[in-house]
């Protein structure tokens, strides 16, 4: 699913109907040629609406998602990244499990120089469960902005 810079579009979502997918078995990241594999830089995904299900109760957890990472050869496609945590939608999973399998999977796709992955769900039953992961060594010279971290405001 690699495309070439102006080649025929081989992607399995973009530029396509978007579709909804049962779960992440079911979607297939995809990636891009890293157009600058000579500089290390930052790049940064915000999820604000993700959800998921308790695997217990059934009812709907939600959180937003961060991921930065430092690409080595390949990008994601974000498109494909998208319709991938979009398919958590209906899955029973913890939260833990939830952000080190979407973690591992980037890191299993694109083999980046640095990842982490930073879930912030908000709270059921009071307690509000933060989850982090990261993979890799961040180079010396990618600078990583803090994050304006507004998750939850009780009432």
């Amino acid at each position: 699913m690699v495309n070439k810079k102006g080649g025929k579009n081989n992607f399995l979502y973009l530029g396509k109907k978007s579709i909804n997918l049962e779960s992440p078995k079911s979607v297939i990241l995809e990636k891009i040629a890293n157009p600058h594999p000579d500089s290390d830089y930052l790049a940064r995904f915000s999820i604000p609406e993700f959800t998921s299900l308790c695997p217990v109760t059934n009812q709907p957890d939600f959180a937003k998602i961060y991921i930065d990472y430092v690409p080595k050869k390949w990008i994601v496609e974000s498109k494909s990244l998208k319709l991938y945590t979009q398919s958590y939608r209906n899955v029973g999973i913890f939260h833990e499990d939830a952000i080190v399998t979407i973690g591992k999977a980037i890191k299993n796709k694109l083999s980046p120089k640095w990842l982490r992955i930073e879930g912030y769900f908000y709270p059921r039953g009071g307690i509000p469960i933060d989850i982090f992961w990261q993979t890799g060594r961040l180079p010396k010279s990618v600078v990583v902005p803090e994050k304006k971290i507004d998750v939850y405001k009780g009432r």
